[in-house]
């Protein structure tokens, strides 16, 4: 045999394998992009309105990956939750998460939709400085329940409100001297969940401890009520805002701030001890009133992402983490018990905010008394 019959005989063989082997590869290289190719096809983008409050814990990375696993690519534009409803644009997204029952309620009603995803909840508080404390329990308004959290005796700090105190009108207040008007800060009653919320709470107060349901109730208690959102000045439209210059301004900008619960313990957990003004301080307004979250699908997708949030087990729990109540109350104090934070298991005195018909019709007036 020949030196070229030699070479002939070991590289035919050869090239046939690399034939082979090029051809497997190409079968495999093809195999693993389709099925990358499949994965990214799967993965559909639902884009929705929010409540700005819920920003953080739906931007977190954990729960943009947890819901990628289930084949959703999640984007949300933060507005107002009143304003939601009424948006011209609302037939460009999937979903609208609004805070507030009246919220969405106004969304139902305004797109037709029957079908709706309650999803956690959290009661409103107001957020304020261990001075203004020491000066409202010296005068019964504030009462220390836990080690760290207070009842507000809402009743006594509304009639405070309506004769118009100032805050150096306080007998012994010789923490917090100032001239400002004694008034909680709130967003703007127009657009924002927290400030109807508040109304709920004002009104059911003034009208005798009893929720108002008519045109009677409606007009008694407008002209107590009306006051106290008119004499704040200007409002943020949505409760991001209020919070953010809580933390950043401190106690001469606002002494009580009407704030989600959520939102201080989202904070606190977030926060380093040293990181954070230890004179902060959480008061429960006693009645109070629960704001619910609930997720308004406007389509397929959204309806979709709404069974997920209501009842997924892991999104759910992502949620505490946030501050947000659940149906388990056992997971809410598990959850703050582990990382130090003290909040009450249950709040007992709760109200319900009045109907949709009546809320509306008391913010209708207080904006007609707005633009004047």
């Amino acid at each position: 045999m020949s030196a070229a019959d030699s070479v002939r005989k070991f590289v035919g063989p050869l090239l046939t394998l690399l034939l082979l082997v090029g051809v497997g590869l190409g079968i495999w290289y093809s195999s693993d992009g389709k099925q990358e190719a499949d994965k990214a096809a799967a993965v559909v983008t639902i884009k929705g309105l929010i409540g700005s409050e819920k920003l953080p814990f739906l931007q977190d990375p954990r729960v943009l990956a947890y819901l990628e696993k289930q084949g959703i690519k999640l984007e949300a534009m933060k507005a107002g939750s009143r304003e939601i409803a009424l948006r011209p644009d609302l037939k460009q997204f999937d979903y609208a998460y609004p805070a507030g029952v009246p919220a969405a309620t106004k969304l139902q009603k305004e797109q037709n939709i029957r079908q709706t995803y309650p999803t956690f909840f959290t009661p409103m508080a107001l957020a304020s400085w261990k001075p203004v404390v020491a000066v409202l329990q010296a005068n019964g308004i504030v009462e220390q329940r836990g080690k760290s959290w207070y009842i507000v005796d809402m009743m006594k700090l509304m009639r405070w409100m309506e004769e118009g105190k100032r805050w150096r009108d306080i007998p012994g207040n010789s923490q917090y001297p100032v001239g400002k008007s004694i008034l909680v800060s709130t967003t703007d009653v127009r657009t924002s969940n927290s400030a109807a919320m508040y109304l709920s709470l004002l009104s059911y107060l003034a009208n005798e401890r009893n929720v108002v349901q008519d045109e009677a109730q409606l007009r008694q208690v407008l002209p107590l009520v009306t006051p106290l959102f008119l004499k704040q000045g200007y409002q943020e439209s949505s409760s991001a805002g209020p919070f953010e210059d809580y933390v950043s301004m401190g106690m001469g900008k606002a002494p009580l701030v009407l704030v989600y619960e959520s939102q201080f313990i989202e904070y606190l957990a977030r926060t380093p001890k040293d990181a954070r003004n230890p004179d902060m301080v959480l008061l429960y307004p006693e009645p109070t009133v629960y704001t619910k979250h609930i997720l308004t699908p406007l389509n397929e997708k959204g309806r979709r992402l709404g069974e997920l949030f209501a009842n997924d087990a892991t999104l759910q729990r992502l949620a505490v983490e946030y501050g947000y109540r659940v149906n388990n109350p056992n997971l809410f104090r598990e959850v703050n018990q582990a990382r130090g934070i003290e909040a009450p298991d249950n709040l007992l005195d709760v109200i319900d905010p009045p109907a949709y018909e009546i809320l509306e019709k008391m913010i209708t007036a207080i904006e007609q008394q707005m633009s004047r």
